[in-house]
């Protein structure tokens, strides 16, 4: 890394670190004291854990149509992408389906990186279809829309931002009884077979949003560790740092007793609750297992062994988020996959420009990280030691410093990108990031430090160069 531009990077994380006002105005900890949030309406004091069924097992695949004959299945959707299509995991289970005697039409026009357009075709397909039931065979892009396409077709005179998240839809909670499906994962990273939510860009704002609601998860999550064997090894790696940011954000996420407001009903308590001791432990555990195990799965596409266990870190993240949230890290991910320009991962089968999902979220980590660890800074000093930190003579003050620097060598062991920068973007571009970021307030509001425009500007900077 150039001396010059190591000595920027560290003079505006210290400014970030320094930036919070602690008047008992603006102190988060006075301000979001337990029991009266700012507005004066009580904050939460219960969460709920709410997650999939998920069978594990080499080749497990094979009983999705078992699975279908006993839901007595007549009319199924299995909804994939064109690349995944022709690969082993979809033959598998469509062979499962023939097997089983289970009718079925695929709809393999799913977007890598959906928007509400792709969103709105497979919808469109669905409600065409009168299915009964779904199975989604691919990555977080497959899974989110399945799970958006069973929503509207279950619902077919909403209209689509009804169920968008707020303020970007309406927010609506989900009360029609939505179809079974089965979620099978291809790749490692996004915990979608056990989560509520499906993300997609919404063109029109050039930002991402989403649908968040516990109606919309999987009946049941199939995750087969040979389907991992066909990922390349970029797509391992940006899957892995999705893992990696769900276990971060959701441990270290406001804590569920501190977010505000108390829902007045159960049904309005949000899927993402903040952290909470039930998402600690599987946050805690999935992290281990990056730490042991993410390197090993990029390095060599045949170590079943770190791919099977990066499987299910995907699953124990989704777990843990799925029901205490992420915060910063994705709420800034959003624009920079959404204003992406020329920009072309390379291992992704696309043709259009795409910032995959786990590398825009891991790409703001050491400067987020940094900003966030003056508060819970216990919890930020613990993953960093998880990652690999020497952590015994470190002062508690320096947590986010030395969180960032181990993200920092982690990502660069990686050969991760050198920050924004080297994907597009550049300080031009900042008022637009941050206006992106804006309006992801479902996910935003649960860092545990609030931010202001200027805080956001100064991230945003601060990624621009990673080394």
């Amino acid at each position: 890394m150039a001396a010059a531009a190591r000595a920027r990077v560290a003079h505006l994380l210290r400014q970030l670190q320094r930036a919070a006002c602690q008047c008992p105005t603006h102190s988060h900890t006075y301000s979001q004291a337990p029991g009266l949030s700012p507005s004066g309406k009580t904050t939460d004091y219960a969460f709920e854990m709410a997650v999939s069924n998920i069978r594990y097992g080499a080749g497990v695949t094979k009983e999705v149509g078992m699975d279908l004959q006993n839901m007595g299945a007549k009319n199924v959707c299995l909804m994939t992408d064109k690349n995944l299509s022709q690969l082993p995991p979809v033959q598998v289970a469509m062979d499962s389906l023939v097997k089983n005697g289970i009718p079925f039409t695929v709809y393999d026009n799913v977007r890598v990186e959906p928007t509400d357009a792709s969103f709105m075709e497979a919808i469109e397909f669905a409600q065409k279809g009168a299915f009964d039931a779904y199975v989604a065979v691919g990555g977080g892009s497959t899974m989110d829309t399945c799970k958006a396409a069973n929503l509207y077709a279950s619902s077919p005179h909403s209209d689509f931002l009804d169920y968008v998240s707020a303020p970007i839809g309406k927010g609506k909670p989900v009360s029609v009884p939505l179809k079974p499906l089965i979620a099978v994962p291809t790749t490692s990273g996004t915990g979608s077979e056990t989560t509520g939510v499906a993300i997609f860009d919404y063109e029109h704002l050039k930002v991402k949003t989403g649908i968040a609601s516990r109606a919309i998860k999987p009946t049941l999550g199939l995750i087969d560790p040979l389907h991992t064997l066909h990922m390349p090894a970029r797509v391992v790696a940006n899957s892995g740092f999705d893992v990696l940011c769900h276990a971060l954000e959701s441990y270290t996420a406001l804590p569920y007793h501190l977010r505000s407001p108390c829902p007045s009903n159960p049904i309005t308590r949000p899927a993402y609750q903040g952290s909470n001791p039930i998402s600690d432990i599987w946050a805690i555990h999935a992290l281990r297992i990056v730490a042991k195990y993410l390197k090993r799965a990029v390095r060599n596409p045949d170590d079943l062994e770190a791919r099977s266990h990066m499987h299910l870190a995907s699953a124990f993240a989704g777990i843990g988020f799925g029901n205490a949230g992420v915060h910063l890290c994705h709420g800034m991910s959003y624009p920079i996959s959404g204003l992406v320009k020329t920009y072309k991962a390379k291992d992704y089968n696309v043709d259009h420009p795409l910032v995959p999902h786990g590398l825009s979220v891991v790409l703001t980590s050491p400067a987020v990280f940094t900003f966030t660890a003056q508060m819970f800074p216990e919890r930020h000093l613990e993953t960093a030691e998880i990652l690999g930190a020497d952590t015994r003579t470190t002062r508690i003050q320096d947590a986010g410093l030395v969180l960032a620097d181990t993200l920092r060598k982690f990502l660069f062991d990686l050969d991760v990108d050198d920050g924004l920068a080297a994907i597009g973007y550049s300080k031009a571009d900042i008022p637009a990031l941050v206006k992106g970021t804006l309006p992801q307030e479902r996910v935003t509001k649960l860092a545990p430090r609030p931010q202001s425009e200027e805080d956001l500007a100064a991230l945003f900077e601060a990624s621009m160069k990673l080394y």
